[in-house]
């Protein structure tokens, strides 16, 4: 059931585009000591059959972004808490527009210049974890429209090395049956993972088309679509903390095997695997790319099927569902 177990406490007003998750365990149980949005942003909390984990599902009323849409959201994961993202589908991100909307002129975001942009459409998530806490963002990917402009900063402050985080980052290559693949304007996506106020990592995505002039007697500039083909789904998955350890062995085991194999023409899915250098052998990245998404998603259910022993197998499969 949906918006359980909520705290009913009297929070102020927050600006357009803004959400906050603070999660709290008290003994057996998790508790949201608070749980606010305002439009277009939405955060929904779930029951599940285990006390000891929070759901909460990141939606976007209409099911996605106008360009120009500019979302906060800011998360606290306390006392040994688990609190697992979700989604109820792509958040799928709209033409860009030059006119001002309203959820971009609540905050200033000049700390970003990439998402400041009043036509670009994008999402500031910043993150604390405590430690013995887990955090595990399993969102649906990203889908950009024709000319769509999306930036999206992730920033995740873990209090220690006792502290685990798992964050599944992908996007499509838009809407394939209207012959719209990689026809966005310009995708950004940043993600940090920060350790005891140590950054053991970052990693930046940028897609955008070329702005180059043509040499005479050169052959043309490629398109994004061209450099990306075949694939349609591309996803990244970051691993950090002791809860994660069993599954980065895992995968790391099975990489092993496979990674001197050579083919001449492109597979239907590659992967890959390599550890985060800062992290002491607590870290790792995934990288995962597929002729269609849905591939992706039934490839990484099954890679990941180890964190059922971290959120259980109900949680788990609403993630991949």
């Amino acid at each position: 059931m949906l918006g359980a177990y909520q705290s009913h406490a009297i929070v102020p007003k927050i600006p357009a585009g803004s959400g906050r998750i603070v999660l709290n365990a008290h003994g057996p149980n998790v508790v949201f000591s608070q749980l606010s949005s305002a439009y277009p942003l939405k955060l929904l909390s779930s029951r599940t059959p285990h006390d000891k984990i929070g759901v909460v599902y990141v939606l976007t009323y209409g099911g996605g972004l106008v360009g120009g849409d500019k979302l906060n959201l800011n998360i606290n994961v306390k006392d040994g808490g688990i609190l697992v993202l979700l989604s109820q589908g792509s958040t799928k991100v709209f033409k860009s527009r030059p006119e001002q909307r309203l959820a971009s002129v609540a905050r200033p975001i000049n700390d970003f210049p990439e998402i400041a942009s009043p036509a670009v459409t994008a999402h500031l998530l910043d993150v604390n974890v405590a430690t013995d806490s887990i955090l595990l963002v399993l969102m649906d990917p990203v889908t950009c429209f024709r000319g769509a402009s999306y930036s999206q900063v992730q920033t995740f402050r873990l209090e220690d090395d006792q502290t685990s985080l798992l964050v599944l980052d992908w996007l499509t290559s838009g809407r394939k049956m209207l012959g719209e693949e990689w026809a966005f304007s310009r995708y950004y996506s940043s993600n940090e993972i920060w350790v005891a106020n140590k950054r053991v990592m970052r990693d930046v995505m940028l897609l955008e088309e070329d702005d180059v002039k043509q040499v005479p007697h050169d052959p043309p500039p490629r398109s994004l679509a061209e450099k990306l083909a075949p694939y349609a789904c591309y996803a990244t998955v970051f691993f950090y903390g002791p809860r994660m350890r069993e599954t980065i062995a895992s995968l790391n085991g099975e990489y092993e095997t496979i990674r001197v194999f050579k083919t001449q023409a492109p597979q239907e899915l590659l992967w890959s695997m390599s550890p985060i250098a800062a992290a002491d052998g607590l870290g790792a990245v995934l990288r995962v790319a597929a002729i269609e998404t849905e591939l992706v998603k039934k490839w990484l259910s099954n890679a990941l099927r180890g964190l059922e022993d971290v959120i259980s197998k109900d949680v788990y499969r609403r993630a991949f569902t």
